[in-house]
């Protein structure tokens, strides 16, 4: 008994405490600590504030509806306490997990892009950009692609008074570059956009 104490216990014990304290307590207390130094803005969310007030994060797309506004992709999420459908909701990421052989996907599809065209009449001809009509694996996406927010522009530019020009202007201001300039696409950020938008006299 003594030596079973001596040879596997006690040192199985001393090594889940070390570990614990180690990867539980010293590592994420580091990591966070340089976090707050070097990103700040990053590691507190994001969070965009007007006026004091904050309005939103980088990181989260909202459900904007207004026509004049810039709208999002599609979300998947559902509320976490009833199970129904709520657009972006924050604390139940989720996707559809439907794939593009799915009858049921495939219908849903085509009665968001009938939608956004009855929305949105004035806008360029051709096929609808299709992260207006997809919604994203994490069913929080902030950004759209520069053909999502182009295809908006006539309905905005209506429904604000402005030229198409001002409002095109409004997202050649906010494109976000390749990363690294190779990985991925030119994008923008809805919330930035719509922001933008509200800031014109």
């Amino acid at each position: 008994m003594n030596t079973f104490l001596k040879q596997y216990l006690r040192p199985a014990i001393v090594l889940t405490v070390l570990l614990t304290i180690v990867t539980g307590f010293i590592y994420p207390g580091i990591v966070t600590g340089l976090a707050q130094v070097i990103f700040p803005h990053q590691a507190n969310g994001s969070l965009v504030t007007v006026n004091g007030k904050v309005v939103g994060s980088e990181l989260i797309g909202q459900y904007w509806t207004a026509p004049r506004y810039f709208q999002g992709r599609p979300s998947a999420t559902v509320n976490a306490t009833t199970g129904k459908p709520e657009p972006y909701a924050a604390d139940n990421s989720s996707a559809s997990n439907a794939g593009p052989t799915n009858a049921a996907y495939i219908q849903t599809v085509q009665q968001r892009v009938a939608a956004l065209q009855k929305a949105n009449p004035d806008a360029p001809a051709g096929p609808v950009p299709a992260d207006l009509v997809t919604a994203s694996g994490s069913g929080l996406d902030p950004d759209i692609s520069l053909a999502a927010a182009s295809y908006q522009v006539p309905r905005i530019a209506n429904a604000r008074g402005l030229s198409q020009a001002q409002v095109t202007q409004v997202i050649n201001d906010h494109v976000q570059g390749r990363f690294l300039w190779v990985f991925g696409e030119p994008y923008v950020n809805v919330l930035d956009l719509n922001l933008a938008l509200d800031a014109i006299k």
